[in-house]
């Protein structure tokens, strides 16, 4: 059975980036996955100011909607950088979360889909052809914390 995710208050919403989670990441505590990721893009770039806003958002959305403003300059790397921020960012938030993590490792070895109709890089898309990127780390997540376990 596939798995899809998308909103925090459906089923498997806990996977989502939106979810109620705070990180300890890069020396500060963020409330969200998806207030981390957004506030990355700007590391280094002439828009940094925007950062402590990120942070400071009162909930994801208002973190995102920030994040993506397009009249922004994001940092020079994004592109090559974006995949392994958002990896480490889920990492940080299943290692930190005891509950989700084994809500995430009794997932067992299924496929994981972040079921968003707009996003075709890190979801599935509205016709189900996007990259599924999210998934994708999320079942890496879900692989490597499983290999710990194993060793603890």
């Amino acid at each position: 059975m596939t798995i899809y995710f998308y909103k925090v208050s459906e089923p498997y919403g806990y996977l989502s980036n939106f979810s109620p989670h705070p990180i300890y990441i890069d020396g500060l505590n963020w409330p969200t996955v998806e207030h981390y990721y957004q506030a990355q893009k700007f590391v280094t770039s002439q828009c940094e100011e925007i950062i402590p806003l990120i942070h400071r958002a009162p909930t994801p959305q208002e973190a995102a909607a920030l994040g993506r403003d397009p009249s922004l300059i994001l940092r020079p790397d994004w592109e090559q950088s974006k995949y392994s921020i958002m990896r480490q960012a889920v990492l940080t938030k299943f290692i930190t979360h005891k509950d989700i993590q084994a809500l995430l490792i009794a997932t067992c070895d299924e496929i994981i889909v972040e079921d968003s109709p707009r996003d075709y890089y890190w979801g599935c898309g509205a016709d189900k052809t996007g990259q599924n990127q999210l998934g994708k780390i999320l079942m890496s997540v879900r692989l490597e914390i499983s290999q710990l376990l194993k060793q603890q």
